[in-house]
């Protein structure tokens, strides 16, 4: 048996993901080279980010288009909102079937805008007795 790389989509997680990228429309005049397949680009992009390696250095040989083809995949997924929404999906999923130990959970608000602004903070008293001279 083969071993999985990790980097590889399998088809379960896939199936949830696909639905949520957006879907682009070839042009009918000039269309264009093929557009790279959403899924190839998916592993070209969890390779990188696996691996560490620069994106221009992903090999052509693994089928996963170019680097830089990936990483724009990855911007404009990231732009669309794909990861909120699958983040949200997954959690979903996995609290319904009681995967989830809510009573381990930390709540973080320090990326939380004050609405109404908060205290302000109290201008700092000078520790010096009295202001320099000036050396004019």
């Amino acid at each position: 048996m083969a071993q999985r790389r990790p980097w590889e989509v399998e088809d379960g997680l896939w199936e949830l993901l696909e639905p949520l990228l957006p879907e682009v429309e070839r042009r009918f005049r000039y269309p264009g080279r093929k557009r790279l397949d959403d899924r190839k680009a998916l592993c070209g992009i969890l390779f990188v980010l696996y691996t560490g390696i620069p994106w221009e250095f992903l090999p052509q040989e693994m089928g996963y288009g170019s680097g830089m083809t990936c990483w724009r995949r990855l911007r404009d997924w990231q732009e669309a909102g794909v990861w909120q929404r699958l983040h949200q999906l997954l959690l979903a999923k996995l609290n319904a079937a009681g995967l989830i130990d809510w009573s381990r959970a930390a709540v973080d608000g320090s990326h939380v805008r004050a609405v109404k602004g908060g205290p302000k903070p109290v201008r700092a008293r000078s520790t010096v007795a009295a202001p320099g001279r000036s050396t004019i």
